[in-house]
Order: C-alpha cells, then structure tokens, then sequence
C-alpha cells in the first residue's frame, strides 16, 4: 500500500518493529506489573467496600457440591433449577468445606477471574498488534459495565472466558502448541458446552501438523468435557443429555426459545447491548484497516469470533435459551478489534498516514466517551451493587430469627418463586424438598413452617417480578401464618 510501512520483527510478520514502550526509563514488563497491581488493588477495595454473594446459578453449584460431599443426589431436578456445569459443582464442594464463607470466597474466585481475564485480553492485544492495542482493550473490557457486573455476582462467565482466551494467547504465541491449549478448552467446556465447538475446531486444526500420538491424545480430550458432562447427568437423572433437555424446556417455560429466525436480531442486539455501539463502530473500522494492513494477524479473531456466532446460532436452532451470555467471547472480539482502531496507528513508520489514523482513533476516543457519559450512570450501577449486598445480609436476617428457625421443625419453607430458593437452601442447610416455591404447580398448600414474603421495591423488581408467569399472589402471607421476623427486603411468617 502505497505511503504505508509496517516494520515487521522477522521475515513475512507483519508486527511492528517498535523497540519496547517506555515510560521515561520504566520498562514496558515494569508497567505492566505495575497495571496489574493496580488493577488488583481496585479489585480487593471493590470486593470489600461492596460486599456481594452469588448469583442464582452459581448458589446452585455451591449447594449442589456440599449435596455431594454429603453423599446425597445431586438435586438437578430441582423446580426451575439451573442446567448444571461440572467444573463449578467441583469447585462448589471444595468452597463448600469452609462452612458459610465459602459463597463469599466463590465471589472473590470469580474477580480474581476477571482480573485474569483482562490480563488474557491485554497479552492477546499486545501478541497480535502491538502493547498499546492490548491497553486499549484491556481498557474497553474494564469499562463495559456488563463484565465486571458478572464476575461481582458470581458468574462463572469471567473464568470461561479467561480460559478460552488464554488459550488462545497460548496458540497465539506457539502456533499449533496441542496439548496445553486443549487443556484449557477442556476446563473451559467443563463450564460452558459452547466450548466442544472450539476445542474440536482446534482440534482439526491440529491434525495436518502434529504427530498422530497428539492427533489421538487431542481427539480423547475434545471428547473429555462432553462426556463427563453426559456421565454427570446419567448419575444424577438417569438421562445423559439431561442438560440439554432440562434447558431446553426450561427455556421453553420462561420464553427463551426464541428458535432460530430470532437470532440475526439476537446476534446484533446482544452485541451492541453487551460491547456498546461506538465499540461495535470502532470494531468495524478497525477489521476493515486490519485487513487491508496486516490480514494475516487476523486468524485468531475471526477464529474466535466466528465459533462465538455459530455457536449462538446453534443454540437458537435447538431451542434452548437465547441469552446474551452466549455471545461474550464474540464481544470480546469486537473489544479487540476496535482497539486496533484506537491504537493500531502504532504498527505503522511515523509518516502521514499515522498521524492521519491517530487524528481518527481520537475522534472515534471522543465519541466514545461522549456516548458514554450521556447514557451511564454510576447513581443506578452503585445501586446495584449496594442491593446485591444488602439483600443477601436481609435475607439472612430473618432467617436467623429464633422464631423462624423453631418453625423450621414445624414444616418447610415457602417462597413466592424460584429465586430465593437456592440461596434460603444454602444458608439453613436444607434438602431439596425442605424449600418450596409457591409457583411451582406441584407445590402443596402452606399450612405450617415458615413463609418468606419479599417488600422493597429493589427486591420486588429483581426477585419476584422477573417474568411474566410469576403474579404477586404468591407473595402474600399464607392464611394462618404469623409474623415473626422483618429486614429490610423480607419479611418471615410462621405457623405451627
């Protein structure tokens, strides 16, 4: 391209020659020590200072690893329970052993994910561009709210993702590396089936370079996580593709299969909801850049972010729920290709055309923060945090009431719905068939034991008006209960 130079590191690359970035005299690996730490540090201020607990799936896991500890079947078949993931029920009954701490340390797990992955996202950034790429995506990951959102309440998003990028880092650096990138698929596919894809396209990726003994250890683990996933649900249900049935008519009953002529809104809606629209703009600009500058540098983003739609668009074929969390790992692409137009001026010789695309990338910065800034706000996102906190400590308030736990040999507990279950289950220690949703059509009638009614307009929104099958009905006092304990978003009622 004529007025373009790109200063390759060694014959046929086209990275930049760039001698490593400065500050001053720091060393670019010191400032990178230096933004980890940093980013450590808010981390464990923000775990601190907004104390929040598991979301619903994840209390599931936890309660589900003790249920195996103990010995007892797994309750997957649970009334509106969660489609189960096995590395989280492992990792669930290791947390599990220390008592009530372990939701909290769940949580602390699931930051230090997310700290991991930003590292992933600057490391892969900075392998295939140039360091200041990797900060600029890095950056952009740390400021799509959604993100951090998940790791705060216990998603085992944060720790897929970090597993799936990280990966390909590996492969990134040490092109069909094997092995130890499949490794990582297989823990990855452990907790999200959306994995087998990518670990069996790498896989056939593999097999026209490789000795067959790495053709035949990798085929075992392309197969690994499917198949302990199948071996779970067979011990537990009796039925190896329970997580997918369950899930599919799970869907079904809460209006998430929305089959697959929804998906091309889906793909597009979810994408700009979770990256933000001047990042999918930025995004566009800089793949178009990219391929006219430095294609080849392109494999592994358009690996990943192929695999992530087509996954999605399996996922709306068989029917099961389309959610935006199938589309993460194509988000993050969009992040890192948006930082090539943000930053990608740094692979070029100094010349017009830099200053040309720095002037450019400025703009689009300005846009950025423009559209940001008009729409965010932090009074709503704090909110949100404090009642993710506040709600766990009222819930656990009532039910540490005396009255309420003599109740609890009265009968068991009822809620109005599905939400509460797994975190009242969890606190007080109970079977499965000790804590009982009202909308459950199966439910018996409350005649003793103890009622928990949800107040508050914060917890009414999240916890009981969530869909439009649960009404409020169920979250009045059972006839004959008495109250006997009050917080800030519950209230306990008793009868015996």
């Amino acid at each position: 391209m004529s007025g373009v130079t790109l200063t390759p590191t060694h014959p046929g690359s086209d990275t930049p020659a760039e001698p490593p970035p400065r500050l001053g005299r720091v060393p670019l690996r010191t400032l990178e020590w230096i933004g980890l730490g940093l980013l450590i540090a808010i981390a464990i201020v923000g775990y601190f200072v907004y104390p929040t607990w598991p979301n619903y799936d994840s209390i599931y896991s936890l309660v589900w690893g003790r249920e195996l500890l103990d010995g007892v079947n797994l309750s997957f078949e649970a009334y509106r329970a969660p489609t189960e993931h096995p590395l989280s029920i492992f990792v669930g009954g290791i947390l599990s052993l220390f008592g009530e701490g372990g939701d909290r340390m769940w949580t602390a797990l699931c930051l230090a994910s997310f700290v991991w992955l930003v590292a992933g996202v600057y490391t892969l950034a900075k392998e295939i561009f140039t360091p200041l790429v990797g900060l600029a995506a890095a950056l952009l990951l740390c400021t799509r709210f959604d993100f951090p959102f998940y790791a705060v309440r216990g998603y085992i998003e944060p720790t897929y993702l970090a597993l799936i990028i990280w990966a390909a880092v590996m492969e990134v650096r040490h092109p069909r590396r094997g092995l130890p990138v499949l490794g990582l698929l297989v823990l990855a596919g452990l907790l999200r089936p959306e994995a087998w894809l990518l670990s069996g396209l790498y896989w056939l990726w593999l097999l026209p370079g490789v000795t067959w003994r790495v053709r035949i250890l990798g085929g075992v683990l392309v197969w690994t996580a499917p198949v302990i996933w199948a071996i779970t649900d067979y011990a537990v249900t009796g039925n190896p593709l329970y997580s997918l049935t369950a899930t599919s008519d799970l869907a079904a009953e809460l209006g998430r299969n929305k089959g697959i002529g929804a998906v091309p809104d889906a793909l597009y809606n979810f994408l700009i909801k979770l990256a933000k629209f001047p990042v999918v703009v930025g995004a566009a600009a800089g793949t178009a850049v990219a391929v006219v500058l430095f294609p080849t540098r392109l494999k592994m983003p358009a690996a990943l972010f192929l695999a992530g739609v087509g996954t999605f668009a399996m996922v709306g074929l068989a029917g099961l729920s389309v959610i935006d969390r199938y589309l993460l790992v194509p988000s993050l692409v969009l992040m890192l290709m948006a930082a090539v137009a943000v930053a990608g001026w740094t692979m070029l010789e100094h010349g017009w055309v830099r200053r040309a695309w720095m002037v450019g990338a400025a703009l689009l910065v300005v846009f950025g923060v423009a559209f940001t800034a008009s729409r965010v706000n932090v009074n709503k996102l704090e909110s949100e945090l404090v009642f993710r906190g506040d709600a766990h400590v009222a819930l656990e308030q009532v039910l540490a009431n005396p009255d309420v736990r003599a109740g609890l040999k009265c009968g068991p507990v009822f809620v109005p719905n599905h939400k509460l279950i797994p975190d009242v289950r969890w606190d007080l220690n109970l079977p499965e068939d000790q804590v009982i949703a009202r909308t459950d059509p199966d439910a018996p009638e409350p005649e003793k034991g103890v009622a928990i009614v949800i107040h508050g307009r914060a917890a009414l929104f999240n916890q009981l008006l969530v869909n439009d099958l649960d009404g409020p009905e169920t979250n009045v006092p059972p006839e004959g209960f008495e109250r006997k304990a009050v917080s800030q978003y519950y209230a306990a009622y008793v009868r015996c």
